[in-house]
């Protein structure tokens, strides 16, 4: 009976700061005001008030959310491993095989030097940059083709 009345009293609170919000022209605020404020009046209505309040002081419903506490605990923990270590043996083998066969052998080489080394390769001679020009624009797409296997795309 207390607990209803507690409730009654904190609704009738929350609707009354509703209607000033709304007074003052802030009406998305004053809903919300109004919805959080009809929820303990229809916790004590549907019956939910009782049946939390007689939970409260049953020792086996305490041991009940130690239990699941502790199973929270363990699908975290697992969930961590999991992630730190990348799955199971046989998924972290197919991943490594899939790496090896995505990387292309010169993937690993720096695209970018520094502005002599860049100077360099275009002072050779025309013709061998012509020939090689058709061989060039695959290797770049095998290049990208590369990166966005390994990335997983």
């Amino acid at each position: 009976m207390l607990v209803e009345t507690v409730c009654s009293a904190v609704s009738a609170a929350g609707l009354g700061i509703a209607a000033i919000t709304a007074y003052r022209k802030r009406f998305l605020a004053a809903t919300r005001l109004a919805a959080y404020s009809l929820v303990p009046v229809g916790l004590v209505m549907t019956g939910a008030v009782g049946w939390i309040s007689g939970m409260v002081f049953k020792p086996v419903v305490w041991a009940g959310f130690g239990v699941l506490g502790v199973a929270w605990l363990l699908f975290m923990t697992t969930r961590a491993v999991e992630r730190r270590t990348g799955g199971t043996r046989k998924e972290r083998k197919a991943a490594k095989a899939a790496q090896r066969e995505a990387v292309a052998p010169a993937a690993s080489a720096p695209s970018l030097g520094t502005g002599r080394q860049a100077a360099a390769p275009a002072a050779a001679p025309a013709p061998a940059a012509a020939a090689q020009q058709p061989k060039k624009a695959d290797e770049d797409f095998s290049d990208i083709e590369a990166i966005l296997k390994k990335h997983g795309i």
